[in-house]
């Protein structure tokens, strides 16, 4: 159980958990979970960690369809700019290796933004903390959890 998976159970919410087969043949693990799972890719949320000027590291969740786009999440987090965080920073600040990363259950709990898409969907896809793991829960939820606010961050 994954610390995603725990602090959902802990909270109460209704969720699924979905459990496939990475396969080799995806460098995108979003997309994997959308095919291995048979789901609309729109409905799958990729946790991205950025890193702002200032150095804080913030989390957007976008659909795995789309790219973030950094302007506009930099501005949704009162910053100037933002970047793609180092791999190494980010693992050892979530908990989660890379390809795995939650929105949920981080060890250290980052400021979270959501695609505004997400609120179209009954349910929504996010890693449940570890590649072949997904969690489907309510959008709604997702932000309560995750103390996220909305912004429109996908670029196509």
């Amino acid at each position: 159980m994954t610390p995603a998976i725990q602090q959902l159970e802990k909270s109460g919410f209704a969720h699924r958990v979905h459990r496939y087969a990475h396969t080799s043949a995806h460098s995108d693990y979003g997309i994997d979970a959308s095919e291995q799972l048979g789901v609309p890719p729109e409905r799958v949320f990729k946790t991205l960690v950025v890193e702002t000027e200032s150095h804080e590291l913030i989390v957007a969740c976008v659909p795995v369809t789309g790219r973030l786009h950094m302007k506009t999440l930099a501005t949704a987090a009162g910053a100037k700019k933002a970047f793609m965080a180092d791999g190494t920073r980010v693992e050892k600040t979530t908990g989660y290796v890379l390809g795995g990363v939650s929105p949920l259950g981080q060890k250290k709990r980052l400021r979270t933004f959501i695609d505004v898409s997400a609120q179209s969907f009954e349910t929504v896809f996010v890693s449940g903390g570890r590649r072949g793991l997904e969690i489907e829960l309510r959008p709604d939820v997702l932000a309560d959890l995750t103390a996220a606010a909305w912004a429109a961050l996908a670029a196509e």
